[in-house]
């Protein structure tokens, strides 16, 4: 499963507002340390939840407008949308159970 890179508005209306799926939405930055760890994870979780789940990956640098607009002020912030709304937030870099939990959990949920 391949993690789309969301770059403006228009994107993150098509790609995560309007998404018939769950979105797990990875907001960080190139020069983010902890971003950097959690990039290998959060594209496993890709593979692991291909078809359930759908991955996009937000620069805060390039897409300043969509970090402010959910309060996004540490990173890397991890949300997991539905039809719109925030199901599940994490900030901070975590491993990979942490966010399977949280996206498990959030599943069960709706």
């Amino acid at each position: 499963m391949a993690i789309t890179e969301i770059a403006d508005p228009k994107s993150w209306e098509t790609d995560v507002l309007n998404s018939e799926k769950p979105v797990f939405v990875d907001f960080w930055a190139q020069w983010c340390g902890p971003c950097r760890m959690v990039g290998p994870v959060v594209e496993e979780l890709a593979g692991d939840y291909d078809g359930k789940v759908n991955f996009v990956k937000v620069n805060v640098d390039n897409a300043q407008e969509i970090a402010q607009k959910y309060n996004v002020f540490s990173i890397p912030t991890l949300l997991l949308l539905n039809k719109g709304e925030i199901i599940a937030q994490q900030v901070g870099a975590g491993s990979k159970e942490v966010y399977q939990n949280m996206i498990d959990r959030a599943l069960d949920k709706i």
